[in-house]
C-alpha cells in the first residue's frame, strides 16, 4: 500500500475494508476520523438524548463495517453512513412519546447577552423536539448538516419534492412554536 490513507478517497478506503486486517483497520480508522463527528452530531440532534445518540452512533459504525464485507458498490460513503444512522435513529424513536415540559425552560434571564443566546438555543432545541420526526429530520439534515435537497433525498430515500415540502412545513411549525417566546424576549430589548 504505497498511498497514505489520508490522501485516499472514501470509496477507495471503503474497498480496503475488505482487505487484510491491517489494511482494513487503517481504512476504517481514516473513515471514522473523517465522518464520526458529523454522524454523532446527526444522531444527537435527531434523538435529543446524548446516551441514546452515543449508542446509535456506535451501532452505525458497527453496521457500516459489517456491510463493507458484503459485495456492494459504494458511491457516497457519507450519505451511506447517514442513511444507516437515520434508520437506527428512526427505529430508536419509534414508540417514544415526547416528555418535554416547555414552560420549564421559559424562565427569562437577563443577566447577560450570553444567557439570552443560550436560552434561545435551548428554545430552538426544544422546539425541534416538538416537531414530528419526519419534519425534524429534514430540518436537521438541511440546517445542521448542510445537505442539499438532493443529498437529503438520497439519504432518506424520498423524492426531492417531498423533502422540500417537509422542510417548508418544519420551518413553518418552528416559527409557530417559537413566535410567542420570541415575542416575550423582544419586549425586554
Amino acid at each position: 500500500m504505497s498511498e497514505k490513507t489520508e490522501q485516499m478517497e472514501d470509496i477507495e478506503l471503503f474497498s480496503m475494508l475488505r482487505g487484510s486486517k491491517a489494511e482494513s483497520e487503517k481504512a476504517f480508522s481514516e473513515l471514522y476520523a473523517r465522518h464520526s463527528s458529523r454522524v454523532y452530531a446527526y444522531c444527537r440532534r435527531f434523538l435529543g438524548n446524548a446516551e441514546e445518540a452515543s449508542d446509535v452512533f456506535q451501532d452505525t459504525f458497527c453496521r457500516f463495517y459489517e456491510s463493507s464485507k458484503q459485495d456492494r458498490e459504494m458511491t457516497n460513503v457519507p450519505a451511506y453512513l447517514l442513511r444507516i444512522a437515520r434508520n437506527l435513529c428512526v427505529n430508536t424513536k419509534r414508540g417514544e412519546k415526547p416528555n418535554i415540559v416547555f414552560e420549564d425552560y421559559m424562565v427569562v434571564k437577563h443577566n447577560s447577552d450570553r444567557q439570552d443566546k443560550d436560552e434561545l438555543l435551548n428554545l430552538i432545541k426544544m422546539s425541534l423536539d416538538l416537531l414530528p420526526d419526519n419534519y425534524r429530520e429534514m430540518f436537521v439534515l438541511r440546517e445542521y448538516d448542510g445537505l442539499s435537497y438532493q443529498e437529503i433525498s438520497e439519504v432518506t430515500d424520498i423524492p426531492v419534492a417531498t423533502v422540500k415540502v417537509r422542510l417548508y412545513r418544519a420551518k413553518k411549525k418552528l416559527r409557530k412554536i417559537l413566535a410567542p417566546y420570541l415575542a416575550d424576549l423582544s419586549q425586554f430589548e
